[in-house]
């Protein structure tokens, strides 16, 4: 079930809204009873089979979590089952690409495989071995089987993020509803709409100019320097809208039901060094990565040869992470080398930085060029694809096969015949406006001083949400503009992760 499709708005929600509320007059815990039900509810509507792997994933974590209060037993329950949780996704996740990749590199035929990758399995997997690696630590173990079903299945962020800790979840649950009001609730509508519109009215409106594209080189075909410009440049944005939109849509139901999910994003595309970058992209995952990996691993206590391998390591399984396949694995590779050259150009420039204004501009460039070239493994199914499209970027043009643009122009998905020309013009409008969207205004939580923005300096907050009739006005639009767009049904791009 979508977030953007209509049977989520106006059957799922308003039913979950209705029941909630009339349980939480009744208790909190029946409100957590009515949330973990109508969670179950949300994940088995994709594929009712795939429910028994999420029941089956917490149980059997939390009967472990129960096993580690003895602490002579901590350790050993703690690693059987961080084991046993990255076996299962392993199946799931990594079955086909092994078998895909031995037969390719030996030309041995193995029987075919195709092992449905359940929905949210990296996500809910995650959350679960960070839990039982805190219990490890000495944190306090669950015993309430209820709330932590919730925390596992809390359907905003079920699917796609973002990556919860049980130690900023569980506790919410189980507090009295005192924070509950409608200015809470019309925050998190209002949030709810804008990350609606980010992904149904932007990033899928992007999507025009970046699928047929990269399916064209992904076939086989080639693609002139234009063409890879304006796709690349369009799914550099789609990826952002779309998934920082999702990110944004979790945050305000969560809120709805008084319950406050961690920020995701904080503008990345403004970061002026890939370090930066990662302290402002997909935060959680950030957070998850350094904390459980690359700390463990020594991070940089180990000395500079050292705190580089083990950048490279988190960075490379961060992109086998976000799917099986080599391009993924090259993706985190090249975020891995970005990192261990900033890290060496900061300790080359020192303390005489300066930090004029061209400097900043200059860091700014250099860091997003670095971003887009490395979106274009991400985005590409095949090698092959993603180097021919990095041949086109730098002017290698393919003039056998190039694609050719059939010349519509989707407006929410209304076709408009125009000449190959004009659509390249009008596709390079669209990135631009994308674009200065992305840079030029606060991001969401910013917009709507959501968590750690509720008490920022009062400097720049012309624009700030408020509960009055301007903005109640503004949201409606936004919805308006989404339900109409709607009817693409076009899934969330970290679906497939």
């Amino acid at each position: 079930m979508l977030f953007s499709s209509y049977t989520f708005l106006f059957q799922f929600l308003p039913a979950t809204a209705l029941a909630f509320a009339a349980a939480r007059l009744h208790s909190p815990r029946a409100g957590i009873m009515v949330l973990a039900g109508a969670s179950l509810i949300f994940y088995g509507a994709w594929k009712p089979a795939y429910l028994v792997v999420l029941l089956a994933s917490i149980g059997c974590n939390f009967w472990l979590g129960l096993q580690m209060e003895d602490p002579a037993r901590r350790r050993r329950f703690g690693t059987l089952g961080v084991f046993l949780n990255l076996a299962v996704l392993c199946y799931f996740k990594y079955t086909n690409f092994l078998f895909d990749s031995f037969t390719a590199l030996t030309a041995t035929p193995l029987p075919f495989v195709n092992v449905v990758l359940p929905l949210g399995i990296s996500f809910f997997t995650f959350q679960q071995i960070a839990y039982l690696v805190d219990v490890m630590r000495g944190a306090k173990v669950e015993r309430d089987l209820l709330s932590y079903t919730l925390f596992v299945s809390f359907f905003p962020h079920l699917i796609a993020g973002p990556l919860v800790h049980h130690a900023e979840m569980i506790p919410q649950f189980k507090r009295a509803r005192s924070g509950r009001s409608a200015v809470l609730a019309a925050r998190g509508f209002s949030i709810f709409a804008a990350g609606l519109f980010k992904k149904v009215v932007i990033a899928d409106n992007l999507a025009q100019f970046v699928t047929p594209v990269f399916a064209h080189l992904d076939a086989g075909g080639g693609v002139t320097t234009q063409w890879a410009w304006l796709a690349t440049l369009a799914y550099t944005l789609q990826i952002y809208f779309d998934f920082s939109g999702y990110s944004d849509m979790a945050i305000g139901l969560a809120l709805l039901f008084g319950i406050r999910l961690p920020v995701n994003f904080r503008s990345p595309y403004k970061a002026t060094s890939i370090i930066e970058f990662w302290r402002r992209w997909h935060i959680t995952l950030s957070r998850f990565l350094r904390d459980y990996l690359y700390i463990p691993l020594g991070g940089n206590r180990l000395g500079e040869t050292r705190r580089f391998q083990n950048l490279m390591v988190t960075m490379l399984l961060g992109g086998l992470w976000h799917g099986a396949a080599w391009n993924f694995v090259i993706w985190g590779g090249l975020h891995g080398l970005y990192l261990c050259v900033n890290h060496l150009w900061q300790r080359w420039r020192g303390e005489a930085a300066t930090n004029s204004l061209v400097t900043r501009l200059a860091s700014w460039a250099v860091t997003f060029f670095a971003v887009v070239v490395a979106w274009v493994f991400f985005r590409a199914k095949t090698a092959a694809g993603a180097w021919q499209m990095l041949g086109s970027l730098f002017g290698l043009e393919a003039a056998s096969s190039a694609y050719a643009s059939p010349g519509i122009l989707r407006v929410m998905d209304l076709p408009i015949l125009v000449g190959e020309p004009s659509l390249l013009v009008i596709g390079a409008g669209v990135v631009a406006a994308a674009l200065a969207i992305a840079l030029a205004l606060p991001n969401v939580p910013q917009l709507f001083r959501y968590r750690e923005y509720r008490r920022a300096p009062e400097r720049g907050t012309a624009l700030r949400w408020r509960p009055n009739a301007a903005w109640a006005l503004l949201t409606a639009l936004a919805l308006a503009l989404s339900l109409f767009g709607m009817w693409q049904r076009l899934e969330f791009l970290y679906f497939q992760f």
